[in-house]
């Protein structure tokens, strides 16, 4: 259409030239109110959806924020003292026979509640009620498969839990949308974990706690890999590929600074090396494997847990529309999985949602978050926590159930990991020096 605005305005000269002109700035006129038009459209579509909260240009906004309101700060530790009760909560409850759809409505269910148990008179910037809740739907993953494991539908996916299974469990909440989120590994039934088992375990935990002391203010991100690298290495361990850190920003779960952990070789799939700084909240991610770390894909019907993307696209079924609303309403830019549908499993099973669901992903209005497995045979440990770089030191948001871990590999760590391991997370500031 542009195009053929464009070809009619430089065409032949006119005989007339002052109406020529006037024509000419007639159809510019119109070109331009038509792009304002449609510009305001795609604003409005997104503005008056929950869905729209933070541009990425407010970042920075953001960070000043959260160094200058206490309020920020305690919303995002609010959160994490629920994520944390939550997975103590879930390990109790994770017993051999229990069923892992009962592990997920709990973990589910405790934050929901939880959560409406706070700030119930408080009210955001439009007057509104807090929006709190579940950011992160809980997934119980276990051994070879990598994440996002949370069936539907108990009486289709009966899967219960076994002695010596290693159990990741991953979950997120938002206060007002603020988030942290967390995922921990145990084995269940057992009071002490050897072998393999520790090792990955051990090598996850190491990675962990490396990455929250290199994401400090004035870093970059390519400081990090290297050393997870090592890590992992020593452990005779993988890191999974795809897995990240990022930084985190109100309603902004996923995007931001971005730190993969295993190093692609492809240049293309590399990082910004951006550098870190302070007022920034960071989700550490760590998830590493026995197996070569590539995961696999078995099945697109396994994936349950979606989030809502930015943008706007033409929704040819009413069914479509009606679910994106629900969506917007009720979920925001978090995670979710179908099963937290109005209606749960059985809505899910719904020919209808399915083909909504389909439709929705087609237009990229919502993005899959595939279930996705190691080989058979193979272990994969995760530890996942939420870090506020602060002008004192980094924040550490989430603690973990004890379960002993003996990993024979742990004593001979590198020098250069056992000096970064040892340093502290809030550097006790140099006393000045009296003058005499």
């Amino acid at each position: 259409m542009l195009r053929a605005v464009k070809s009619r305005v430089i065409g032949p000269v006119c005989e007339n030239r002052r109406g020529c002109l006037t024509a000419r700035r007639g159809r510019l006129l119109v070109l331009l109110v038509l792009l304002v038009l449609l510009a305001h459209s795609r604003t409005h579509a997104l503005t008056h959806s929950r869905a729209y909260r933070v541009p990425p240009l407010q970042c920075a906004l953001e960070r000043q924020e959260l160094l200058s309101n206490p309020d920020v700060v305690t919303k995002y530790k609010a959160a994490a003292k629920i994520v944390n009760e939550a997975i103590v909560a879930i390990v109790d409850a994770a017993k051999a026979g229990t069923l892992i759809t009962d592990l997920c409505d709990l973990g589910d269910k405790f934050i929901s509640e939880e959560a409406g148990k706070l700030f119930k008179k408080a009210k955001d910037e439009k007057k509104t009620a807090l929006e709190r809740g579940v950011a992160v739907p809980t997934c119980i993953s276990v051994n070879n498969c990598v994440g996002h494991w949370t069936p539907v539908d108990p009486e289709t996916v009966v899967q219960t839990l076994k002695e010596g299974d290693m159990v990741k469990v991953d979950l997120g909440c938002h206060i007002d949308g603020y988030v942290s989120q967390a995922a921990h590994t145990f084995v269940v039934g057992a009071t002490k974990v050897s072998g393999r088992d520790a090792d990955v375990m051990q090598c996850a935990k190491d990675c962990y706690e490396a990455a929250a002391r290199l994401i400090r203010p004035g870093n970059r991100v390519n400081d990090v890999p290297p050393m997870l690298a090592e890590i992992a290495r020593h452990y005779a361990c993988s890191h999974v590929s795809g897995v990240m850190s990022n930084s985190m920003n109100r309603f902004v779960i996923d995007q931001g600074k971005m730190i993969l952990n295993r190093y692609p070789t492809n240049p293309e799939e590399r990082m910004e090396n951006a550098v870190f700084e302070e007022g920034e909240v960071y989700s550490i991610d760590l998830i590493v494997s026995t197996g070569d770390g590539l995961p696999r894909l078995v099945d697109e019907k396994e994936t349950t847990v979606f989030k809502r993307n930015w943008g706007t696209y033409h929704l040819s079924m009413k069914s479509s529309r009606q679910l994106l609303s629900q969506i917007d309403n009720r979920f925001s830019m978090m995670l979710f999985s179908l099963r937290n549908l109005e209606g749960g499993a059985a809505a899910a099973n719904d020919t209808k949602v399915k083909m909504a669901i389909r439709e929705l992903t087609k237009g990229q209005m919502i993005a899959p978050f595939p279930v996705t497995w190691e080989k058979e045979g193979e272990k994969v440990a995760q530890v996942k926590g939420t870090f506020i770089t602060m002008p004192n030191g980094n924040d550490r948001l989430n603690g973990f159930p004890g379960q002993a871990v003996e990993s024979l590999q742990k004593a001979s760590l590198p020098e250069d990991v056992k000096a970064l391991l040892s340093t502290s997370l809030k550097p006790k500031k140099k006393k000045k020096k009296s003058s005499s």
